[in-house]
């Protein structure tokens, strides 16, 4: 459906095309992927504007440059007004620099990738479980899973003393360098310290391999201190922000709402110039729904010994959750981060219906309508 070169024409014929579409599809196929048209012989031709019967004959303005993300894909005028409802204290891409990585902020979070599979695979052995005493563990997006740290799935092993010494050269050289390396946000001092190697404490890391159509898109967790991450799970470095930052974010990545949202963008993986801009609200700290998303996701995050250091500054306990507690904590997620995203009753439930194909949604959406009742009034800010 997406011609290329892009001309006027081309977008009119689209256009068209949308409009058959609409026209011919049943109800439930409304859900119309429209690409970015890179390779323009418009140079100076920035958005796409184009008039979509699918969402009430509006026009629907998306960059067309080879920075933003492509076109989200939508299921009606509910899902507009889903993806484009403002979070609290923030605004959306792509009109500003939001999401993970603003320009001014009391956090700020960039991901990065530690060892390439292939490219260092030099540095790995690849022996079973009984012999890797002493060896870390190399971990790949099978690793871990929402709420689930370590799944027992690694890719390999490596020798601790031979692989810190290659990541700690890694960025002291990127962050002597001139380009986007997220180290260069970092002072030297801070980067010749080996003690701070993101590796030595939790962090978070999302899969790389994802798409739109498995159960879930963004699979985030905090994995455990002394294990190292191939470019399959990248991670985290905070340039500046603090462990209950961390959770917040882990929190609000890990919820329905924002995987929804995502669902509208990712393909096949879930790259930085995707996730960069994800609309991650930033409310106040004194905030109660902040305050509540870090103490959620810090002990639903904590569910070891390994995470003790950092829960305790969290300011949460540590330990294994018995099951119940755990969804009902899920849940509660759900709701909070809904809200605040500005989010309506109607529109979360329109989240729960679209969200996945054939899902059997209606119990876990009863319990987070439950939460989202209970928290009317209480989370302040303009809608």
């Amino acid at each position: 459906l997406t011609p290329s070169p892009l001309t006027y024409a081309s977008l009119h014929h689209l256009a068209e095309c949308l409009r058959f579409l609409n026209n011919a599809m049943s109800p439930r196929w409304h859900s119309i992927q429209m690409k970015s048209c890179l390779g323009t012989t418009l140079p100076h031709f920035r958005f796409c504007r184009i008039k979509i019967p699918l969402v009430s004959s509006r026009d629907y303005e998306w960059p067309l440059d080879s920075t933003s993300p492509p076109p989200p894909k939508l299921y009606g005028r509910r899902s507009v007004l889903a993806c484009t409802s403002r979070p609290r204290d923030g605004r959306y891409p792509p009109e500003a620099p939001h999401g993970l990585r603003p320009a001014a902020s009391s956090w700020r979070a960039r991901p990065d990738t530690e060892l390439h599979a292939t490219a260092q695979k030099g540095l790995m052995m690849f022996v079973r479980g009984d012999h890797s005493d002493g060896l870390w563990p190399v971990y790949k997006g099978e690793s871990f899973d929402l709420w689930n740290p370590d799944t027992g799935i690694y890719y390999a092993y490596a020798d601790p003393q031979r692989a810190l010494d290659w990541v700690q050269a890694k960025r002291v050289r990127a962050g002597k360098r001139r380009g986007n390396s997220p180290h260069r946000e970092f002072p030297m001092k801070h980067l010749r310290d080996r003690s701070t190697l993101p590796c030595l404490a939790p962090r978070i890391a999302f899969r790389d391999v994802s798409r739109a159509t498995d159960s879930r898109t963004i699979r985030v967790a905090l994995l455990p201190p002394n294990i190292f991450i191939t470019n399959a799970a990248p991670y985290f470095v905070w340039p500046y922000g603090n462990e209950k930052d961390q959770a917040f974010l882990l929190g609000v990545l890990s919820s329905i709402p924002l995987d929804w949202y995502a669902r509208r963008f990712v393909e096949t993986h879930v790259n930085f110039f995707v996730i960069n801009p994800f609309p991650v609200p930033r409310p106040a700290r004194t905030n109660k729904g902040w305050k509540r998303v870090v103490e959620l996701a810090g002990r639903l995050g904590s569910p070891d010994g390994r995470f003790a250091e950092w829960a305790s500054v969290v300011g949460v306990d540590c330990g294994p959750l018995d099951p119940e507690q755990k969804d009902d904590m899920i849940y509660e997620l759900d709701a909070v981060v809904a809200h605040l995203y500005g989010l309506s009753e109607a529109q979360l439930i329109h989240i729960f219906e679209t969200f996945h194909v054939g899902w059997d949604y209606h119990e876990r959406l009863d319990s987070v309508l439950r939460q989202f009742r209970a928290w009317n009034g209480k989370i302040s800010g303009p809608r």
